[in-house]
């Protein structure tokens, strides 16, 4: 799709005009975000990247208050540029796309309900505030997610393209590690979100493996249970640079796969 359609994704019919109803929330919700961001809070000073405690400060996240968005808005606006948008929940892949490529974090709004602390199968409001937002200040990673959106939408009509790029996404947003000051931290979103895996991607139990374009494309990932393998990046310029040589990658491992067929 070329940078002249880019804004198509704003008249697709499939992307509704939703809000954050923010006098919604019932008592159970806050209950929820509070339990939920006091379990995971206290472990983050020593596990997650600086850049994501940097951006907690900045969008001003706490226990006893649901994220709001039109406050978090004004933030990122100030800073990155990028904006929230409302979604109902999981979205198709190249409306997923469109949004990121055009500055926009698809986020839901609701929140998982008190017996569904533990595990959750579709990602819910908490993943996606307290997880990906602050880190939505961060210049270098939100220019990451827009390009790499912008490569995926050049692609969204192979299927093995995106499941290519899903590896990618996957291993650095949602399950990506970062080495600071000579220690492992966590910037991954689906880590973030997690008491339990926070602690067990830090440790010796899983494979570290510096960050590598091919060998993340290589491998499958697991929805249901920890990853036994992390990629580590050195800093968010690495990831943003990495653009170049994904879409390389890309294009020979889809020639490959077509040449195999």
């Amino acid at each position: 799709m070329s940078d002249k359609a880019k804004d198509w994704v704003f008249d697709d019919p499939r992307l509704k005009k939703l809000k954050q109803d923010y006098a919604a929330y019932t008592e159970e919700d806050f209950t929820v975000w509070r339990i939920l961001f006091e379990r995971q809070m206290p472990n983050l000073p020593k596990a997650a990247s600086q850049a994501y405690l940097e951006g907690v400060d900045a969008v001003k996240f706490t226990a006893d208050r649901i994220a709001n968005f039109e406050e978090l808005n004004e933030v990122l606006a100030k800073t990155t540029g990028w904006q929230v948008e409302v979604v109902p929940g999981l979205i198709d892949d190249d409306l997923f796309f469109g949004l990121m490529n055009n500055k926009r974090f698809p986020s839901s709004t609701w929140l998982r309900k008190m017996e569904q602390l533990d595990y959750l199968e579709e990602p819910d409001m908490f993943h996606d505030a307290f997880a990906h937002m602050p880190l939505l200040v961060n210049q270098h990673y939100v220019d990451f997610l827009e390009n790499l959106s912008g490569i995926a939408l050049k692609h969204i009509e192979n299927p093995w393209a995106i499941q290519l790029l899903s590896r990618i996404y996957w291993f650095t947003i949602e399950f990506g590690l970062i080495r600071e000051n000579g220690e492992l931290r966590v910037y991954g979103a689906g880590i973030l979100s997690s008491a339990g895996e926070t602690k067990f991607s830090l440790s010796d139990e899983p494979t570290h493996f510096p960050y590598n374009v091919r060998h993340i494309m290589s491998t499958e990932y697991w929805k249901d249970r920890f990853q036994d393998k992390y990629w580590v990046i050195e800093s968010y310029e690495q990831l943003f640079e990495s653009l170049p040589e994904i879409e390389k990658v890309l294009e020979e491992m889809v020639a490959e796969k077509e040449a195999r067929d």
